[in-house]
């Protein structure tokens, strides 16, 4: 499986990842999945937000166990981030099957679409929009760089986007899902430990700041007469890196846009994407705050118009502790050691902490050697993979066994 799936979407110069939602790349790893699927004899389904399911038992029974993660990729990401858990979640089944384990609980494999957020600047769509959280008058309003809005890339697609919205019925039919992600990040690279459980996902959200200033001549605009918005741009990005270090939280310019972008002009317009994350909800609202304050009296102080606009936000989520615990005492007794399975918190957002408001959710994290994320060197070693492969089986059959 990962050999069909590792070539979809890689970029030939950057050997990152360039699956962006409804996209051609997309659309084939999409095909790879009912591929998987069908091969498997598992029922096929598209729901009404592109998300895709593959049926072990019937789908209108209700309580069923479902896990799966996405497919999709920040620019030029890595192969792991995503698609790790929708491969394990097939192999997890191979495996149970191997087993000889008898169901009492339907089962399902999903992939959740646009998960990323790479195209049209929201993380998390298709799970958003079955859960509720993304309006379909907001989801129709999302463009893309080149102006193309999603309803109309997803019908580009073959996909009909006037079906989007809630999908309460189906969210219900769910008893527990549970995702397998690569860690991103190195707790468990630190405590020798191939697997771990999530136990909360920070809170963190995306906050756009528009400079505008003016256009002028690079070559004969003198520096006491400029107003230029990529000098407090700059100053923003540093005072990010300084509140960040002071509140121990996170904070990233990793996105900008400038126009008229000349090597020779002055900007009118620079257009930053800061990316927050903390621990606690306070702590968040205390970085971003202090960035926001920086900036303005940058700002001010050049001549400088400032927007800052907050594009997307998820509040803290606590997995449920009882479901996480079962997933604890199932793995610690399947253990060879019979050790304590680490739980660690993440920064990073995720479908299941999106279900987590309607669905009991929950995560198993595979170790990270590096920490490295949203890159072509993301790496798991293949004996950790299979650890979480037969982690995920245990988990599965402990809870859709029994």
């Amino acid at each position: 499986m990962w050999r069909e799936l590792a070539p979809v979407g890689r970029h030939p110069d950057s050997g990152g990842y360039r699956r962006y939602a409804w996209s051609a790349a997309d659309l084939e790893c999409r095909a790879w999945f009912r591929a998987q699927a069908e091969a498997r004899g598992l029922t096929y389904e598209t729901d009404r937000n592109g998300n895709q399911w593959a049926w072990l038992g019937d789908p209108l029974a209700g309580n069923a166990v479902v896990t799966g993660s996405h497919l999709d990729s920040v620019p030029d990401g890595g192969a792991f981030d995503g698609p790790l858990g929708v491969v394990s979640s097939f192999a997890a089944l191979d495996e149970l099957r191997f087993r000889g384990v008898a169901f009492t609980r339907p089962l399902a494999v999903t992939n959740f679409g646009d998960e990323e957020g790479a195209r049209f600047g929201l993380a998390c769509v298709g799970s958003r929009l079955a859960a509720g959280q993304l309006t379909v008058a907001d989801a129709h309003r999302l463009r893309d760089a080149d102006g193309i809005a999603l309803p109309a890339a997803m019908e580009s697609a073959g996909y009909d986007p006037d079906t989007i919205g809630p999908d309460p019925e189906r969210l219900a039919r769910i008893g527990a899902f549970v995702e397998l992600h690569v860690e991103q990040g190195r707790a468990l690279d630190l405590t020798g430990d191939p697997v771990g459980i999530a136990s909360a996902i920070w809170p963190h959200g995306r906050w756009r700041f528009d400079f505008r200033g003016e256009a002028n001549h690079a070559g004969t605009t003198r520096l006491v007469d400029r107003r230029d918005p990529m000098l407090t741009y700059a100053e923003t990005v540093l005072a990010a890196r300084r509140e960040a270090e002071l509140t121990g939280a996170l904070a990233t310019f990793g996105k900008i846009a400038v126009e008229p972008n000349g090597v020779n002009a002055i900007p009118s317009l620079v257009r930053g994407w800061l990316d927050s994350r903390a621990a606690d909800q306070a702590t968040l609202d205390a970085v971003v705050t202090g960035i926001e304050r920086a900036a303005r009296e940058y700002a001010d102080r050049a001549g400088v118009d400032l927007d800052v606009v907050r594009e997307s936000f998820t509040p803290v989520v606590e997995f449920e502790h009882a479901l996480r615990d079962e997933l604890a005492k199932i793995l610690e007794g399947s253990g060879d050691t019979g050790r304590p399975v680490p739980v660690l918190g993440t920064g990073a957002g995720h479908d299941a902490g999106i279900l987590s408001a309607s669905v009991p959710t929950a995560m198993l994290f595979v170790r990270n050697p590096t920490g490295i994320s949203h890159s072509p060197a993301e790496h798991a070693a293949e004996d950790d993979c299979v650890a979480g492969v037969r982690a995920l089986a245990d988990v599965l059959e402990g809870l859709a066994c029994s």
